[in-house]
C-alpha cells in the first residue's frame, strides 16, 4: 500500500493547481484521475463545445497580474490559456490541450486511468481503486467537481434525455416540439442550439430567469447563450413557461404529455422530446459511513468550513467546483477564475496548520504605510477582484500600533486564523474587500434612474453598486468602523481628491495609535 502526505483525486483544473502548489512546497502528493488525460470534463462538457468563460487576449496592459482578470481560464504559475486561443469564447478542445499542457509542463506527480471505487479511514484514508491498488494519505483533497448529473425527482423524469447523454445533432429534432427542463446557461445553449430545426422549444423552471450582468454571478444565464429569449419575446414560436414540472408520461407514440403547474392551474402539454438540462451534482457515494462528508444545498455539495474543509470529516478538503457551497450564487468558487485562487489560499492553509509555515506577509510603516498598501493591492489585485466579497486581504495591528500585510484569505476564516495563532498578536485589523454594492442584484444596472451616486461622489461611497474596495476594521469578533472606496469607471482608484484622500481620513482616525503610558 502506498502512503502519502496528500492524496488528489482528479486532474481537472483545480487539482492541477493544488499539484503545481505542493510540488514547489516540495510536499509528498499525487493526484490520481480516471481519465486517461488531464481535463476529462471538458472532453465532454460544455455539450455544444462553446465555454462560458471570457478568454481577453487584448487589454492593452503589460501587467500580468492585471491581465488575470479578464482571463478566465489561466491557472496560476502556468502557460497562459491565450497562448491555446484567440477567441473570447474558446472551445472546450483547447483547454483541453491547455490542461495537458499545464501539467506535462509542470511534471506534476499524476497516475491516469485510476479510478477511486472506495475511500475509508480506518487510521489514515485509504483511497481503493478498480485495480484492488490501496492509497493511503494523511489528507485527502477532493477536486472531482460536480461529476453526476442533478435530476429532480418528478415522476417520469427517467424517460427524458439528459443533457450530459442528449445528441448534440439539431437536425434529429428538426419540425418536432421540445421541452427543455431548467432555466440555466445548459439549458439555454441547448435551446440555441436547437433554433433552427426545431418547430417549438419552450425553457420551463419553477424560478425566474436570473441574468448573469444583473447578478453578476457568471453561472446566470449569460448574454452569449441568451439568444432565446429574442425568440420568446418576438414571437418566433419559442416560450419561456415560469411552472412546476409535475409529471411526465410517455406515450404510445413515443411522444410526451408533460403535466405543468402554473400559478393558477395545471395544464397538459404534448412535446416530441423533452430534456432535463437541471445542472450537476456531487457524487458522494465512494465514501464508507466513517469518513462520508455531510451534503448540502440539496445534497449537491458537500458541507464546508471556511478553509474547505468537510465540517464533520478532518483532513477531508476539496477544491475547485465543488468549493462554490462557501458563496453558491453569490461568487466565484464554481469557477475556474475564482477557485485557481481559493485553491492557492487552501495549500497556505495546509502549510501553516501542517507544516508550520507562516502566511505571507510584510511589515508595514505606520497609517500612511497602510493607506499605500491598500491602494497599491487594490488596484492591481486578480485574487479580490475575482473572488469578490469571499477573499480579503488583512491589515493586522498590535496595541503599540505596528502592522502587518496580509495578502488573500477567505474572509469568513479570519476569525479562525486569529484563533490559531497564524497573525501573532493582534489588537485590531482591517479586512480589506471588493465588493458589489447593496441591492446590486436586484436592481437594473442599465436603468439610468436607479444609479444614485456618480464615480467622484466620494460622500455617498456607501451607496455605490458597482464593484469597489471596502475596508471594515475589527476589534476581537465586533466590527468598529466601515469605508468605502467609491466606484470608479475604469477600477481605477487612485483619485487624490475622491479616493485617496477620504481613506486615509479613514486610517488616520481609526487607527491612531494609543499614547504611550508615562
Amino acid at each position: 500500500m502506498s502512503e502519502l502526505d496528500y492524496l488528489i483525486i482528479g486532474a481537472g483544473p483545480a487539482g492541477l493547481q493544488m499539484g503545481h502548489h505542493l510540488q514547489q512546497a516540495g510536499r509528498d502528493y499525487l493526484i490520481v484521475e480516471a481519465g486517461e488525460a488531464a481535463g476529462t470534463f471538458f472532453s465532454r462538457f460544455p455539450r455544444h463545445r462553446k465555454l462560458i468563460s471570457i478568454n481577453k487576449v487584448h487589454t492593452g496592459s503589460d501587467d500580468p497580474e492585471l491581465n488575470l482578470r479578464m482571463d478566465w481560464n489561466s491557472l496560476l504559475h502556468g502557460p497562459l490559456f491565450k497562448e491555446y486561443s484567440q477567441r473570447f469564447f474558446p472551445a472546450a478542445d483547447d483547454m483541453v490541450r491547455y490542461l495537458g499542457d499545464f501539467a506535462a509542463r509542470q511534471g506534476l506527480s499524476i497516475r491516469y486511468g485510476t479510478r477511486i471505487e472506495r475511500i475509508s479511514r480506518p487510521d489514515l484514508f485509504e483511497a481503493v481503486d478498480q485495480h484492488g491498488e490501496v492509497l493511503r494519505a494523511r489528507q485527502l483533497i477532493v477536486a472531482t467537481g460536480v461529476s453526476k448529473p442533478h435530476v429532480p425527482d418528478i415522476p417520469g423524469i427517467e424517460t427524458v434525455d439528459l443533457y450530459s447523454e442528449m445528441s448534440v445533432d439539431p437536425t434529429e429534432f428538426t419540425d418536432q416540439r421540445v421541452l427543455i427542463i431548467g432555466k440555466g446557461n445548459s439549458a439555454f445553449e441547448t435551446a440555441d442550439n436547437l433554433i433552427e430545426h426545431a418547430a417549438v422549444i419552450q425553457v420551463a423552471g419553477p424560478h425566474s430567469i436570473r441574468l448573469a450582468w444583473q447578478s453578476h454571478f457568471v453561472g446566470h444565464l449569460r448574454a452569449v447563450n441568451n439568444n432565446f429569449l429574442d425568440t420568446y419575446q418576438l414571437k418566433s414560436q419559442n416560450a419561456i413557461l415560469d411552472g412546476n414540472i409535475v409529471d411526465i408520461s410517455r406515450q404510445s407514440d413515443s411522444s410526451y404529455l408533460v403535466t405543468v403547474s402554473f400559478s393558477r392551474a395545471n395544464e397538459d402539454i404534448r412535446y416530441d422530446r423533452v430534456i432535463a438540462a437541471t445542472g450537476f451534482r456531487f457524487d458522494a457515494s465512494i465514501f464508507a459511513p466513517e469518513c462520508k462528508p455531510e451534503l448540502a444545498i440539496n445534497d449537491r455539495f458537500p458541507a464546508q468550513t471556511p478553509a474547505w474543509e468537510s465540517t464533520n470529516v478532518p483532513g477531508l478538503y476539496f477544491a475547485g467546483t465543488i468549493t462554490q457551497q462557501r458563496d453558491f450564487k453569490k461568487s466565484t468558487s464554481g469557477f475556474i477564475h475564482g477557485f485557481r485562487y481559493g485553491t492557492r489560499t487552501l495549500h497556505r492553509i495546509l502549510e501553516q496548520r501542517r507544516h508550520g509555515r507562516s502566511w505571507p506577509h510584510r511589515d508595514l510603516a505606520g497609517t500612511a504605510g497602510v493607506g499605500e498598501e491598500i491602494l497599491a493591492r487594490v488596484n492591481r489585485t486578480s485574487a479580490l477582484w475575482q473572488m469578490f466579497g469571499v477573499l480579503g486581504d488583512v491589515v493586522t495591528l498590535t496595541a503599540a500600533g505596528s502592522a502587518r500585510y496580509w495578502e488573500e484569505l477567505p474572509v469568513d476564516f479570519v476569525l479562525d486564523a486569529i484563533a490559531a495563532d497564524f497573525f501573532g498578536e493582534v489588537d485590531t485589523y482591517l479586512v480589506i474587500t471588493l465588493e458589489y454594492g447593496k441591492d446590486h442584484d436586484r436592481l437594473d444596472p442599465f436603468d439610468i434612474n436607479a444609479r444614485r451616486i456618480t464615480q467622484s461622489d466620494a460622500d455617498n461611497a456607501l451607496d455605490g453598486r458597482y464593484l469597489h474596495p471596502v475596508l471594515r476594521l475589527y476589534r476581537a469578533d465586533r466590527q468598529i468602523a466601515e469605508h468605502h472606496i467609491t466606484e470608479n469607471l475604469e477600477n481605477e482608484w487612485t483619485n487624490e481628491t475622491v479616493h485617496r484622500k477620504p481613506l486615509f481620513e479613514f486610517l488616520e482616525t481609526t487607527l491612531r495609535a494609543p499614547e504611550p503610558t508615562r
